[in-house]
């Protein structure tokens, strides 16, 4: 059985009206909700590296040893396409300082694994601009991370590499053995893949994966008035979270996919998006919950 783990995003506050919980009091309700690993924002309010001495990382260490908690990943947050219209400023470097940072940081936290992004499109590079400086961003991360033995997750989040063919080439052309995927199933859904297109898309990764992030969205239609029509003409619709299970994400198939291919890693659950029924206490402690219930109900 995989083992479960909870983003600290999930109680950090990060949408109008979510409960936040402190660094270590998240950790204990984590434990207490029955997860076997957490991933920790690293950025603040939680592990940020500004505010995690060594005296902090040596007890938050401590209090994850003693409430049965491995370190899933810790979650860096990239964007190696930002800025390019800056070239007197090296943002780059400084994104590669951060990541080999939050590598020291998970390493000392017992973990081998961080999270990171790409960079999104931006006007001021052509396509293949854009990809270029991922792939170089991303190798001067690796060989920075590999001195503390941790693996970067390249998740398919941001624009550069979201597509999971275009993922594999891009991990491919870094070529580097310590970075792989951190390949979530929400984003092909929302491109369209259900079904066997979803199951190929894992396959086509197959060991690249070393990491899997959980969260289920409804497609809600949203329409703008035309007051010169007295109508309503058609907007892009808003991917709603909700608890998992009620959402579109063809998880079945996805999860059918991941035990075809041999996958061992984590599987984590998070909420860092309004979510159906608010961000109370009540209601994010509802979804940790149900989530735990519905990955026993999936087998």
């Amino acid at each position: 059985m995989w083992k479960l783990g909870l983003h600290s995003v999930s109680y950090a506050g990060v949408w109008e009206g979510q409960v936040a919980l402190p660094l270590e009091e998240f950790v204990d309700h984590a434990a207490d909700l029955g997860y076997q690993g957490i991933m920790l924002m690293a950025k603040r309010g939680h592990a940020s590296l500004l505010d995690m001495n060594e005296r902090r990382r040596r007890d938050l260490h401590s209090r994850m040893s003693d409430r049965g908690l491995e370190l899933a990943a810790l979650a860096a947050y990239t964007d190696f396409t930002a800025n390019a219209d800056r070239a007197d400023i090296p943002f780059l470097e400084m994104q590669v300082v951060y990541v080999r940072e939050c590598a020291r940081l998970a390493s000392e936290l017992g973990g081998s694994i961080v999270r990171i992004f790409t960079g999104y499109e931006v006007d001021r590079l052509t396509p293949g601009q854009a990809w270029l400086r991922c792939v170089n961003a991303i190798r001067e991360c690796a060989l920075q991370a590999a001195d503390f033995g941790v693996t970067l997750a390249v998740q398919n989040h941001h624009d550069i590499g979201v597509q999971y063919q275009a993922l594999a080439d891009l991990i491919d052309e870094v070529g580097r053995p310590n970075v792989k995927a951190g390949f979530d199933a929400w984003a092909p859904v929302l491109q369209g893949l259900t079904g066997e297109p979803l199951a190929k898309s894992v396959r086509h990764l197959g060991p690249r994966i070393v990491q899997t992030i959980v969260a289920d969205y409804v497609l809600q239609p949203r329409f703008r008035y035309a007051p010169s029509l007295t109508s309503y003409t058609p907007a892009q619709p808003e991917a709603k979270a909700v608890p998992v299970g009620e959402g579109i994400i063809d998880y079945a198939t996805f999860f059918a996919a991941l035990r075809e291919i041999g996958f061992d890693g984590y599987v984590t659950y998070e909420m860092c998006s309004a979510i159906r029924g608010g961000g109370s206490r009540e209601n994010i402690d509802l979804c940790a919950r149900r989530f735990i219930e519905w990955m026993q109900e999936m087998g």
